[in-house]
């Protein structure tokens, strides 16, 4: 049976479905209170930097075709051992990502409709998205392409509204002052942290290879698409957000729902509310499919058991799709998890740092002819965004970094027991 594959399309928009969740809507406020109008000077350093490593993870992924991405780049330039560590890392953090996407689809959903407020309506809530996604990515790519689509459209008509029509209600007289007058040393440095983790996710399509038609065209050019888009919708809603609301933007909670509400009135603040609904909504369906993924490319090199990438007659890999789901119901339900999702950012960086340096292992060991994209300028991209990454680590609390990158420690037993396993069978 010929199963249908994602397009170059369908792949851009399951990547920025990936990158914008409800952090955007939220984005504005937490940057201006830090920086003031220099968070549109923070914006464009952090869209920098990610575009430099994500042309770090292009390059890198029109080399492979497999499923993996951030694993398989670590795992061909420095060995099986360095490979694990990315790939579980990589994993631990897309459970956790989809576990604080659920319970923040059910949160968001009891503060639009008050009667879904309750903890027993949430924990149903929850329990229907997880097992409902799981179930509906069993049938296929092609279903899951069009749902994610319809998903990434909704959510993206909002902020176009927002930016078309607020963008001729700004005040230039907002954008004076520059600094606001609380600033303090390391307030960019802190910003930075902040809104970098609005950026993240673009990693997340390279581990879908195999679904997508000749990922080695393909990957490179929807990674950058992704990001180029995602950069400028985050710059023109701060733009829009601090040109509205000015200085009160740094103490609204529901930055850009109390802007369209401020020119639109209640029906803007209605179609907000819904594009909160669908962007945190899109998030879920886009980390549903992925994750499995990444617990595949583990198994097929015989580093998590094999059963596990297994596959039906959709193609679909279902019992990761299983297992993935039964894990992430337990950390949705956790007091816990909104603690590991906010180091999960920190934890990113275990795949962006080595994805960068295999750049500079590839460039000296494959062929140049294999490429189906090359970085410009040879390694002083990777250089650069290495540099700044280790920078911005540093903006981090120890507590962070501790708990960020832990699971790197906590993955040497697993690696450990399973070339134990394989030697033994």
């Amino acid at each position: 049976m010929k199963v249908k594959k994602l397009g170059i399309w369908s792949t851009v928009l399951l990547g920025i479905n990936a990158i914008i969740g409800s952090g955007i809507f939220l984005l504005p406020n937490q940057a201006y209170h830090l920086v003031g109008t220099a968070s549109l000077g923070v914006i464009f350093f952090d869209a920098l930097l990610v575009i430099s490593i994500a042309l770090c993870f292009a390059e890198a992924s029109s080399l492979f075709n497999r499923n993996g991405g951030p694993y398989i780049y670590a795992r061909e330039a420095f060995g099986e051992f360095i490979g694990f560590e990315v790939g579980f890392i990589k994993y631990i953090v897309s459970l956790i990502a989809w576990a604080t996407m659920a319970n923040g689809l059910s949160t968001a959903l009891g503060q639009t409709f008050p009667a879904c407020a309750s903890r027993h309506i949430q924990i149903i809530i929850i329990t229907i998205i997880i097992i409902g996604l799981s179930l509906f990515h069993l049938l296929g790519a092609s279903s899951s392409k069009w749902l994610n689509n319809i998903a990434t459209v909704g959510k993206l008509l909002p902020l176009i509204l927002f930016i078309l029509i607020g963008i001729f209600s700004i005040k230039l007289s907002h954008f004076h002052s520059i600094l606001p007058t609380t600033y303090h040393k390391g307030n960019f440095g802190n910003a930075a942290l902040l809104l970098f983790y609005a950026f993240t996710g673009f990693e997340s399509i390279a581990v879908a290879a195999e679904d997508m038609k000749n990922p080695q065209k393909i990957l490179p050019k929807a990674i950058i698409y992704s990001m180029g888009i995602v950069s400028l919708f985050y710059f023109f809603i701060q733009f829009v957000a601090i040109g509205i609301l000015g200085p009160s933007l740094a103490h609204d909670t529901a930055p850009i729902q109390k802007a369209m509400y401020d020119f639109m009135g209640k029906s803007g603040y209605i179609i907000v509310s819904i594009g909160t609904l669908l962007s945190i909504g899109g998030v879920n369906i886009a980390a549903s499919f992925i994750t499995p993924r990444s617990a595949v490319a583990l198994a097929e090199d015989g580093l998590l058991p094999a059963f596990i990438k297994r596959k039906n007659t959709k193609g679909t890999p279902y019992w990761a799709i299983i297992i993935t789901g039964l894990l992430t119901f337990p950390i949705a339900l956790s007091e816990s998890f909104t603690t590991l999702a906010i180091i999960s950012v920190v934890a990113r960086f275990a795949q962006y740092i080595p994805t960068c340096l295999a750049i500079l292992v590839f460039q000296k060991t494959k062929k140049q002819s294999n490429r189906t994209f090359k970085i410009p300028f040879g390694p002083v991209i990777p250089l650069l965004a290495i540099s700044i990454s280790i920078w911005l680590l540093t903006q981090a609390k120890i507590n962070q970094l501790i708990w960020g990158l832990g699971g790197l420690i906590i993955a040497i037993p697993f690696y450990l027991f399973m070339k134990w396993s394989n030697a033994h069978h």
